[in-house]
C-alpha cells in the first residue's frame, strides 16, 4: 500500500512537471517572433554635394548641393543649387609670349540654379550593398551671371604695330573690346578670373531638369552616386559670351537657351 501511495505522488510530480514544461512550450509558440530586418527606408533627410560634368561647360562644370526629405518610403521632396560655368563651342585659347587669352570673349558667362523638386525610388538597394535608382524632377529659376572678360594688353606695342619695344610702361588690364584691342600682338595675357567682378550683368531665367540617379553604397546613412539626366534652360535675352564687330555675328554666336545633357558625381548622407 505505502508503495503504491508512493508510485501515485510520483506519477503526480512526473505529470506536474510534464505539463508544467508543455504549458512553458506553448507559452513560447504563442509568443510573436522577433520581425525579421526590413529593407524599407528608415532615413527622414538626405543631403548630398557633388561635381557636375555637362555639355555646356569645359572639362568640369561646377559644383551643386541638394537636401531632401522622405515623404513616404518612395517620394522625397527636396530642394537644391548648382554653380556652373557656361562656355560658347566656338571658344579657343590663342598662346601669346606671356599667357594665354580667348579671341573676341567678351564676358565669362556662370549659372546660379535653386531648383525645388522631386525624387521617386524606382527599385531599391539592398540593406547594405547592390544599386537603388531613383528619378528626379526639378525646376526653377536660373540666375545668368556675366562677367566682363578682361586682357592685358599693351597700348605701346599697339602704337608700333605690334613691333617689340623694351622698357614699355603703357600696359593696362581691361574689358576686352575686340574694336579697340584691334592688335593681336599686342595682347600680352588674359587678366585675373576677377579683374571684371564689378562690372558682372544679371540676366534672369529659368530651367526643366529630368534625371536618373544611381545610387552605391555599403551603410544605410552614407550616399555614393552618379546621376544623369537632361537640362533644359532658357533666359530672358542673350548670353554675351561673344562680342565681334559685327552685330548679326554676335546674334549667331550668342543664344538665350542651352540645352545640355550633364553628369554629376555626388557623396553625402542620411539622417
Amino acid at each position: 500500500m505505502l508503495l503504491t501511495s508512493r508510485c501515485f505522488w510520483g506519477i503526480l510530480v512526473v505529470a506536474i512537471g510534464l505539463g508544467a514544461h508543455a504549458a512553458q512550450a506553448q507559452t513560447r509558440l504563442a509568443a510573436p517572433l522577433p520581425s525579421a530586418p526590413s529593407d524599407e527606408q528608415s532615413y527622414k533627410k538626405e543631403f548630398v554635394y557633388g561635381v557636375n560634368f555637362n555639355t555646356q561647360a569645359g572639362l568640369i562644370g561646377g559644383v551643386a548641393v541638394r537636401s531632401a526629405r522622405m515623404l513616404d518610403e518612395r517620394l522625397l521632396r527636396f530642394w537644391s543649387i548648382e554653380g556652373v560655368m557656361l562656355k560658347n563651342k566656338k571658344e579657343e585659347q590663342r598662346q601669346t609670349g606671356l599667357g594665354v587669352y580667348t579671341p573676341f570673349k567678351a564676358n565669362y558667362a556662370f549659372s546660379l540654379r535653386p531648383s525645388f523638386g522631386f525624387q521617386r525610388i524606382l527599385f531599391r538597394k539592398a540593406a547594405d550593398a547592390g544599386v537603388q535608382v531613383n528619378g528626379l524632377l526639378s525646376a526653377g529659376p536660373s540666375i545668368g551671371l556675366l562677367m566682363p572678360y578682361y586682357i592685358t594688353y599693351d597700348y605701346t606695342l599697339a602704337q608700333n604695330g605690334g613691333s617689340v619695344v623694351y622698357n614699355t610702361d603703357d600696359i593696362a588690364n581691361e574689358a576686352y573690346d575686340p574694336a579697340i584691342h584691334t592688335e593681336q600682338n599686342a595682347i600680352l595675357d588674359r587678366a585675373p578670373l576677377f579683374s571684371g567682378i564689378g562690372g558682372t550683368q544679371v540676366v534672369p531665367g529659368f530651367h526643366l531638369r529630368g534625371g536618373l540617379s544611381f545610387e552605391y553604397g555599403r551603410y544605410r546613412d552614407a550616399v555614393t552616386g552618379v546621376e544623369v539626366g537632361f537640362l533644359m534652360e532658357a533666359y530672358s535675352k542673350r548670353m554675351v559670351i561673344f562680342k565681334t564687330t559685327d552685330v548679326t555675328d554676335d546674334e549667331q554666336l550668342n543664344r538665350k537657351f542651352f540645352p545640355s545633357v550633364y553628369l554629376t558625381l555626388y557623396f553625402g548622407q542620411r539622417s
